[in-house]
């Protein structure tokens, strides 16, 4: 069982009540426009990160992380990238290859609006955790909370932050 705490679009903003629920997390994914290395940073000194680079991210955030990852958290198939889109309005750059090869679980950031579908046509899940920063036109400060166990997703929980 692994817990994971999903944000995005920190926008170099980090505070003490996101670290609080980062330390209840096992691990720690950030869908892009980090905006800082020290959000990263202090994320990464106090548990496992896997993020992406998003738009607004500069070269030394591009060269630490990638624009996708994919990869396994224990038997669920994940894949995460900033400019993704979601079901049915995938970003053209990623749309032939998750057509061809479907992740479980796909993560995108990028649009500030905290979102949770279920892609019938690929079956997959998909997730975008809103924003926890403070720059954007979102109102409330959102993340997501989840638990994978073995190839199961569940306790999926929002987080709410407050206004931005």
């Amino acid at each position: 069982m692994t817990k994971i705490l999903l944000l995005s679009d920190t926008h170099g903003h980090m505070d003490s009540t996101i670290l609080k629920y980062i330390r209840q997390a096992d691990e720690v994914w950030h869908a892009g426009d980090i905006g800082s290395l020290s959000v990263a940073d202090k994320i990464q000194a106090e548990k496992t990160l896997r993020a992406v680079h998003g738009n607004i991210d500069d070269a030394v955030i591009q060269r630490e992380f990638p624009e996708h990852q994919r990869f396994y958290c224990e038997d669920v198939d994940v894949w995460i990238t900033h400019i993704g889109g979601y079901p049915n309005r995938y970003d053209r750059r990623i749309k032939e290859e998750i057509q061809r090869r479907p992740p479980q679980l796909f993560i995108s950031g990028h649009s500030h609006i905290l979102k949770v579908m279920h892609d019938k046509k690929l079956n997959l899940l998909h997730m975008n955790p809103g924003a926890c920063g403070k720059y954007g036109f979102h109102q409330v400060r959102t993340m997501l909370r989840f638990v994978v166990n073995g190839n199961k997703i569940s306790d999926l929980e929002v987080v709410e932050l407050g206004k931005r």
